[in-house]
């Protein structure tokens, strides 16, 4: 064999040896024993029950509208010679300001002539009782000691006839200088004006609407709810006192702005298509400015929280962690268990449990597909058993 036939073939000789050097040694290796491993549980998120006094917070949507809603009518006719300034849409006023005055010069004639009447009248009246006065000394001096047989001598129903028509004088002198006053149109309330048509030198009659204005001291919240949510606060009924504390909210600008309120009354009936029951919240100064927050306008959606009653001694679960036909389900040292509760209020976020949890109950709050009470179960977070993933606090 030449040297390089060998030097071919030697590597190839080595190569197999190995191999089948391998394959000796593996034979005599004997293989490891199988272990059969527990498959382990789902693994869930778990809350830890804690006992608490919680406040119940209603809540609700509604509509803001103006507690004193007022048409400005004239009471006498005439033309108009002032004008206020703040008698413009969205103008706002004082109380008792004088928002426009019709021309005062036919009224003031009227109490002129009045005062007149009543002079006259007074005049009158003196004069019959001078004349009764006369009558009595000729009656005294004819038939001295005898009463007169009637009241006509001595002129008495012409001294009455004399003090009443002086009464009708002074009463119609009253209504003079009342129309008087009515020249100047004004209102007993701050406000602003929500529409207006009166303008300087136009002809005003009795009767005619020309603006209507709000009140701006209060505005009004009508809350639909639900009979079942009115059990969780008090409505105050009549005048027996200030109602719960409840707060207003609404968006102006992609901010949300807040207005402190008060539950004042529920309305006398149920809403004849809803049958929702409308609970009253009043809002004082709803038009003062604070800290860049607009006027709470008549009009607005609004959301309502109203604070009611405490729920003593209750746990509160997120609310996809109450199952179905009030149960839920509990981390109980690897295994889960499903335990009836009861639940004394459910809002749109929360449950409030009342009985069937302890405290420090470990409730589950993550989705399963298919639960039974005892499965394994591993909770999130840290090993909680000698063979359990445990979590939580």
């Amino acid at each position: 064999m030449s040297s390089k036939t060998l030097k071919i073939v030697l590597p190839i000789i080595v190569l197999l040896a190995g191999v089948a050097g391998a394959k000796l040694l593996g034979s005599f290796r004997k293989a490891p024993p199988r272990v059969e491993r527990a498959a382990p549980g789902p693994l869930v998120e778990v809350l830890a029950a804690g006992l608490a006094d919680i406040p119940i917070v209603v809540e609700g949507h509604g509509e803001v509208v103006a507690k004193v809603s007022v048409e400005v009518v004239p009471q006498v006719a005439g033309r108009v010679v002032e004008v206020s300034p703040s008698m413009v849409t969205g103008g706002f006023f004082k109380e008792n300001q004088t928002l426009f005055v019709i021309e005062p010069r036919d009224y003031e004639l009227g109490v002129d002539r009045s005062q007149a009447a009543v002079a006259r009248a007074e005049v009158q009246l003196e004069r019959e009782m001078a004349e009764a006065d006369v009558a009595r000394e000729e009656w005294d001096e004819l038939h001295p000691g005898e009463t007169p047989s009637s009241g006509l001598v001595v002129r008495e129903p012409q001294v009455r006839q004399a003090r009443t028509e002086l009464d009708a004088a002074r009463a119609d002198l009253d209504v003079a200088r009342l129309n008087l006053e009515r020249t100047r149109v004004s209102l007993p309330f701050d406000g602003v004006v929500v529409s207006e048509s009166v303008d300087l030198g136009q002809f005003v009659t009795t009767g005619r609407v020309l603006a209507t204005v709000y009140g701006t001291d209060q505005v009004e919240v009508r809350v639909p709810l639900e009979s079942h949510d009115l059990a969780w606060f008090e409505v105050p009924r009549g005048s027996a006192g200030t109602g719960p504390r409840a707060e207003v909210s609404a968006a102006y600008a992609g901010t949300i702005y807040t207005w402190e309120g008060r539950v004042t009354r529920m309305e006398a009936q149920l809403d004849s298509a809803s049958r929702m029951a409308h609970v009253v919240v009043e809002v004082q100064q709803p038009f003062a400015a604070s800290g860049g927050r607009p006027p709470l306008m008549p009009n607005t959606f609004v959301d309502v929280r109203i604070f009611g009653n405490t729920l003593d001694g209750v746990v509160a679960l997120p609310r996809h962690a109450l199952r179905e036909g009030e149960k839920v389900w509990v981390f109980d040292d690897g295994s889960l268990r499903i335990l009836d509760v009861k639940v004394a209020r459910a809002d749109r976020e929360k449950v409030y449990v009342s009985a069937g949890l302890e405290e420090g109950d470990e409730v589950i709050v993550s989705a399963l597909d298919a639960v039974t009470d005892g499965m394994k179960i591993r909770a999130a977070g840290g090993d909680r058993s000698g063979s359990t993933t445990g979590g939580g606090e």
